[in-house]
């Protein structure tokens, strides 16, 4: 059956103004929640995060009075839709145990995605920072091994595997080189709701990590959280820069309120909590009456009917999460010494010696000693005498399966070989 949310009688926008008591109630449990139904969360929080964001800003660049107060209207909904699902995490759960799950979410949501991805170009982006998430996962995974003992293998329900992937210290770039090609209205449909999710996802992160790097408990966890934060920094350039910029803004908005109701669509159809999946179908129920809502002011204001930003509403492929485990080792064996080379990609021994992104690993890292990320592995080698990992077999790249050191060369450093 094709859902077409357009189609649909949405409920008055008022009704989507939620009661205090309801913003705050269930959680699930830690310790018997499916490791998707946490993604499932943080992807879905992120959404709204972004919704809302866009929303001020929208707001700010605006000079008509009427449109920034129809704008109001809508962004306190989305705002009370965020605060519920912000509290379907539990108080017990913790920061470091958060995050794997964040980790888990960028790993899973980027490699379904890059698999069903028609435009080449966006794929291949979708590939180039998967592998760097990847390996995210791993250095926060180390990093609560060591602190508490607890292995994050049990947390991600071992539908991940845990192990290096491109170094996080060779993920430093130059801001140049982290900008590439925008999509265009041509564009397939999945497409443009891809790049609209992955952005959403990949900003949620970094704001996660740029408020945690000051809050940490332990220094080294604090030097972690700021590395990693500025690596989802390059994240969200690069994937924000795919987004049509010729779009209006309030065009942009409606194909932000389409992305949410094929979100929680898509969140409803696969969950397996039956309390969540009850709050993914009230909330779809309210962004179908977003939607409906944003193609009246892109009516009213632009003159625009909706149908030529959207022609066919009807949604594509819905997104369903699970493991990923098999493409992300394609993946590895074969671009883990890329980088970025301005709106393309290169491996690392076909950039030219003068190349900003050696000039810029020197100014930003200086030599390994002191980088969070490789201090980690190697803090974790010296007590347990070998890294954390969480692997089904070898590791597909031969550089990086060692166990007793931390290669922080690999797709850093001209003639080294991965595979």
């Amino acid at each position: 059956m094709n859902i077409n949310p357009f189609e649909m009688k949405p409920i008055s926008l008022d009704r989507c103004f939620t009661e205090r008591k309801d913003l705050y109630g269930y959680s699930y449990d830690k310790q018997t929640v499916d490791p998707y139904t946490k993604l499932r969360v943080i992807l879905m929080n992120g959404a709204e995060f972004e919704q809302v964001g866009f929303g001020h800003n929208a707001m700010r660049n605006e000079a008509r009075g009427d449109l920034r107060r129809d704008l109001a209207v809508l962004r306190r909904s989305e705002q009370m839709q965020q605060k519920r699902i912000a509290c379907l995490k539990p108080i017990s759960e913790s920061v470091l145990e958060n995050t794997i799950a964040y980790e888990q979410l960028a790993v899973d949501l980027t490699a379904t995605m890059a698999k069903r991805e028609k435009n080449a170009y966006v794929k291949h982006c979708l590939d180039f920072a998967l592998l760097e998430d990847f390996d995210h996962l791993y250095r926060y995974a180390d990093l609560m091994n060591m602190e508490s003992g607890e292995k994050a293998e049990d947390l991600v329900g071992k539908y991940a595997e845990i192990m290096p992937g491109r170094p996080t210290i060779s993920e430093h770039r130059h801001p140049f080189d982290d900008v590439k090609r925008p999509i265009g209205a041509k564009d397939d449909l999945l497409t443009k709701l891809q790049v609209n999710i992955i952005t959403a996802a990949e900003q949620q992160t970094m704001n996660y990590y740029m408020n945690q790097c000051g809050f940490y408990k332990s220094d080294l966890g604090r030097r972690l959280y700021q590395e990693i934060g500025m690596i989802e920094e390059q994240h969200v350039s690069q994937y924000g820069s795919l987004i049509d910029p010729t779009c209006t803004p309030l065009e942009k908005l409606l194909m932000h309120e389409y992305t949410e109701c094929y979100l929680y669509y898509s969140c409803a159809e696969s969950e397996s909590d039956p309390k969540i999946k009850a709050v993914w179908e009230e909330l779809f129920e309210q962004e179908v009456a977003h939607l409906h809502y944003a193609a009246g002011l892109l009516e009213k204001y632009d003159g625009t009917d909706r149908r030529e930003v959207i022609p066919n509403g009807a949604f594509p492929e819905l997104l369903v999460l699970g493991p990923q485990k098999e493409y992300v080792r394609d993946v590895l064996k074969n671009t883990v010494t890329e980088t970025g080379m301005r709106e393309d990609f290169a491996k690392i021994d076909a950039l030219p010696d003068t190349f900003d992104f050696f000039e810029y690993q020197k100014r930003v890292n200086g030599s390994a000693t002191g980088v969070a990320s490789h201090e980690v592995i190697e803090k974790h080698v010296k007590e347990l005498g070998e890294d954390y990992r969480y692997q089904e077999k070898d590791h597909p790249v031969i550089a990086l399966r060692k166990r007793d050191e931390d290669n922080y060369v690999l797709g850093r450093v001209k003639g080294k070989i991965g595979i």
